[in-house]
């Protein structure tokens, strides 16, 4: 990782001091402002040398598009640091234990590298138990990473939270031309799960990286 300049660190200090005090980022004359750079190009300039460090990502589209690493759980070298929140089945809907399944409070932390991950936020990690996801070739035992998202498509691997039953369950989503859902499993011993009222249904997260244990 290459040296930061003074005016590097003092562009970091400021979007660290700005975001603590604001709660949201600063815009690059904001930036300019505050560290005596007249030339919104040098800012940008910068940015775009500690964002290739690993140190912040930005989102040119909008104006106060910076995010810094420790927000996506990003360390400085381009390691994403993932909680693992729990467990989660890959089987016949179960109940939630209280004691090792949750979103919160999490006890165990996974890194992994953006080619792996993506460009995703608030990125949360579980362990699989169950087989009935072995032809998607996830295992139990094996540790999925999800996204929060809500707006899921037909076949995406999903958790699922079962609100009525307060169960949950790791399957495919696909949303029936009759307004049920079917929660399909990756296992041909296994039937699909078909759910009548689509309000109890709410999709924790979506799949998007496995990683296998041995």
């Amino acid at each position: 990782m290459a040296k930061l300049s003074d005016r590097q660190r003092s562009i970091l200090t400021f979007i660290e001091t700005f975001i603590g005090e604001n709660g949201y980022p600063p815009t690059i004359r904001e930036i300019g402002e505050a560290c005596s750079i007249s030339s919104t190009s040098v800012v940008n300039y910068n940015l775009n040398k500690l964002e290739r460090e690993g140190y912040l990502s930005r989102d040119n589209k909008v104006s106060r598009g910076i995010k810094l690493a420790e927000e996506n759980g990003d360390t400085p070298d381009g390691i994403v640091r993932v909680p693992v929140m729990g467990r989660i089945v890959a089987s016949e809907p179960a109940p939630v234990p209280s004691s090792d399944f949750g979103y919160f409070g999490s006890d165990e932390i996974i890194e992994l590298t953006r080619d792996v991950v993506g460009t995703g936020s608030n990125l949360f990690a579980l362990q699989v138990q169950g087989d009935s996801m072995i032809d998607a070739m996830i295992d139990d035992g094996d540790i999925i990473v999800l996204q929060p998202h809500h707006d899921v498509r037909n076949g995406d691997l999903v958790a699922v939270w079962l609100t009525d039953k307060e169960e949950t369950t790791l399957k495919r989503f696909f949303q029936e031309k009759d307004g049920r859902i079917r929660l399909q499993p990756a296992n041909p011993h296994m039937q699909p799960i078909y759910i009548e009222d689509a309000q109890t249904v709410e999709v924790q997260g979506r799949v998007i990286a496995v990683v296998r244990q041995p």
